[in-house]
């Protein structure tokens, strides 16, 4: 298995492939073909996100350990949601909440990252459009989402979309592990077996509804345990292969005023 990161390194931004703990750049590009090249030392790299996606989609209420903890039937097929490429942000970024939307929640989720354009891709094929799994944060402002109705505006939010660390390339993702800690404590703890559409299936739902192209993520749901934070915080999304995407969080800039239609924060 290769893990592939996006840096900010001296030549610019790149890609770089770890194996084994050891850091080569790339040359070529990783959606086509590429090989690894010189060595360089990774403490003198600034870790990017690394997908720039079109679009990311999200699939609701798809663990069923979450439909379990919202008292919810398990759905008869996939609910999308999508997600604008403009809230994407890497490691160690901050999560900017806006103070006058009220709760704001973590979401772990495993990320698939699309290789290679995809239309109505049969499940048995699946993979073979699949570049490789990343670790996502999909920060929600829950108490919008509520009082909207739809979850557009709730997860559209710039720094909602925490991706990384890295694309791990050759991962199998059927039972892999998923956590969430906010400062250090553990929140969520799952595992993807308990997804209820698998990869696959959310591969072939998706790309028959729309087209994908390389770089785009889906988001494959979010376990138990998905909650709170407020500035101030510190939340790591672990996936079991991927490693931890960490971001602390912090008050959005408001001098530019909150919209007038704003909701106030429900209890």
């Amino acid at each position: 298995m290769v893990r592939l990161y996006r840096i900010a390194h001296d030549a610019g931004t790149l890609h770089a492939a770890e194996r084994e703990g050891r850091f080569r750049l790339v040359d070529g590009d990783i959606f086509a073909s590429f090989h690894e090249g010189p060595e360089i030392v990774a403490d003198t790299a600034r870790w990017l996100a690394p997908v720039r996606p079109s679009k990311i989609i999200g699939v609701g209420l798809n663990y069923r350990d979450r439909a379990a903890e919202l008292e919810e039937a398990l759905p008869d097929e996939p609910r999308l949601m999508l997600k604008p490429p403009t809230a994407v942000v890497g490691p160690n970024a901050a999560i900017e909440v806006p103070t006058w939307a009220g709760r704001v929640d973590y979401e772990a989720s495993v990320g698939v990252v699309i290789g290679r354009t995809a239309r109505h891709v049969p499940a048995r094929r699946a993979y073979d459009y699949v570049l490789g799994l990343t670790a996502v944060n999909d920060v929600t402002a829950r108490d919008l989402e509520r009082g909207d109705g739809q979850p557009t505006r709730a997860r559209a939010f710039d720094t909602f979309a925490p991706v990384g660390p890295c694309i791990a390339v050759g991962l199998d993702g059927r039972d892999l592990a998923i956590h969430a800690y906010v400062n250090g404590d553990i929140r969520q703890d799952s595992r993807t077996r308990e997804m209820i559409f698998t990869i696959p299936e959310l591969v072939e739902f998706v790309s028959a509804v729309m087209t994908l192209v390389p770089g785009d993520i889906i988001l494959t749901g979010t376990p138990a345990g998905a909650g709170p934070v407020q500035p101030g915080d510190q939340v790591t999304i672990h996936v079991e292969g991927v490693g931890a995407l960490t971001s602390p969080v912090v008050a959005r800039d408001e001098s530019a005023g909150r919209p007038e239609t704003a909701p106030s924060s429900n209890p």
